[in-house]
């Protein structure tokens, strides 16, 4: 049996318990999923290092999911635009039972072999695409045969699954296994399973949006400006690298259209906006390589 699906000794009597002792339950059963990912940070380190590389080359990132494993990958996918202006085309997500399953359950979608075997060929895949397979199980059939279709493809699999020994786990060329065990409720791998599959995808897209120069020192300098909060949040990251007033940050941003990195460069090198975007290009958006450079 799944360790997923293994009934938990703990909590036989979950029913009887008061309500405080009922919350501790499910929230101390969370530390687990933290472990379960501490215990595969060296798998999500191979992966974030195989996978930079065909994203620099011109590959996108290709989630694939079903229930609420895909919820989850498709959450990861669609924030990583205003997170990181990374471009929408470049980050597509595939939920068995399309768009309609993400706000109401389509259960027996994720048996549909066929469909994910379609879903991912039609998206072209090439060697630079990296395919993210997020299934709790390791064996539901429409991530599966997404998976087999793009290796078949040559892009490259991560597979992120919740059980050792499983088929994702054996065919994709780096398993991430986050082996959280059983459930406070048996079978329920929204709790705790899926709490580490957040972890994992959180952690595995940031650490590559790092890797390409999304982020300056710890600032999140990539960002779009969208809203009044993002303007508010754009010029304290513009203050906070570049030293400069708010007066200053607030003019530089303006002259490079909300440009963060763009803002940071012209003040820290005191260049105009169309040189600081020409070196940003040339550096491949190091904003610390230019800085660096500007200042020598």
């Amino acid at each position: 049996m799944q360790n997923t699906e293994q009934l938990s000794s703990y909590h036989s009597m979950l029913d009887t318990y008061n309500t405080q002792d009922l919350v501790n339950a499910f929230v101390d059963d969370q530390a687990n999923a933290v472990q379960a990912v501490q215990a595969a940070a060296a798998s999500l380190a191979a992966a974030v290092d195989a996978a930079v590389p065909r994203i620099r080359a011109g590959g996108r990132l290709l989630y694939f999911g079903a229930g609420t494993s895909g919820r989850l990958a498709m959450l990861d996918c669609v924030e990583l635009n205003p997170t990181f202006s990374w471009d929408k085309s470049r980050a597509v997500a595939r939920l068995a039972g399309g768009d309609d399953a993400m706000n109401e359950a389509a259960e027996g979608a994720e048996d549909d072999e066929a469909a994910g075997a379609t879903e991912l060929r039609a998206l072209a895949p090439t060697a630079n695409d990296v395919v993210i397979l997020v299934a709790a199980s390791g064996r539901t059939p429409y991530v599966v045969a997404a998976l087999q279709a793009a290796r078949a493809a040559g892009a490259l699999t991560i597979g992120i699954v919740n059980n050792p020994g499983s088929v994702i786990d054996a065919l994709a060329e780096i398993p991430v296994v986050l082996d959280t065990g059983a459930e406070v409720i048996s079978g329920s791998t929204r709790l705790k399973a899926g709490t580490a599959q957040k972890i994992a995808l959180n952690s595995l897209s940031s650490a590559i949006m790092v890797r390409l120069h999304k982020v300056y020192g710890n600032l999140m300098v990539d960002m779009r400006a969208t809203n009044n909060k993002l303007v508010r949040r754009a010029l304290r990251l513009t203050v906070a690298a570049s030293g400069a007033t708010r007066t200053a940050a607030r003019e530089a941003l303006e002259a490079c259209g909300y440009e963060i990195k763009t803002a940071i460069v012209v003040l820290c090198c005191r260049i105009d906006p169309g040189e600081a975007r020409l070196r940003l290009a040339q550096a491949e958006g190091s904003v610390g390589s230019v800085v660096q450079s500007g200042k020598a």
